[in-house]
């Protein structure tokens, strides 16, 4: 009998929801929060890969306007059939990296904390090959399909910038 009294009290506590996951843009947010202070010089690069032959390092250097930890919902990752990500075009490719961070095929979807920060572009060197063209979040002078600007403000992960150099 007390064992019965003892289920029916737990089946009676009401559920605490979990807390979102953490990405790794929230923690660096909540561990370094100087790297990210409004008014610091971060920058966004891509490429640089290789040891003898190697790539062109694209940039995108700006100050913080503003840095904050939002719990957003993940959804699957859009996906073009019949293709793999090396094939999609420009429009395909810019998509896909507006709904990052999601989540793969079969994944059920969830909450996660993300680290966003907010900059004001300052300056830029982006690819103009066609093979660049769904490599990256630059290319042809666009940061994915806003033609970049000075003082423009963009907004990425916070584990996508480092500090500029």
């Amino acid at each position: 009998m007390r064992f019965l009294a003892l289920v029916l009290a737990v089946l009676a506590l009401p559920l605490q929801a979990e807390e979102p996951a953490l990405r790794p843009s929230a923690g660096l947010l909540f561990k370094h929060p100087e790297l990210v202070r409004p008014g610091s010089c971060v920058a966004y690069r891509e490429g640089g890969a290789g040891w003898i032959l190697v790539e062109p390092l694209y940039y995108l250097r700006g100050t913080v306007s503003s840095s904050e930890v939002t719990t957003r919902r993940l959804v699957q990752c859009p996906a073009v059939a019949g293709k793999t990500r090396e094939q999609y075009s420009r429009d395909e490719y810019v998509r896909l990296v507006r709904a990052t961070p999601c989540l793969a095929a079969g994944e059920a979807e969830r909450e996660e904390q993300v680290g966003l920060v907010r900059l004001r572009v300052e300056s830029w060197e982006t690819p103009h090959m066609r093979k660049a063209e769904n490599a990256g979040r630059l290319y042809r002078g666009m940061f994915l399909d806003q033609p970049l600007k000075k003082g423009m403000e963009v907004e990425l992960e916070a584990d996508l910038l480092g500090p500029c150099s």
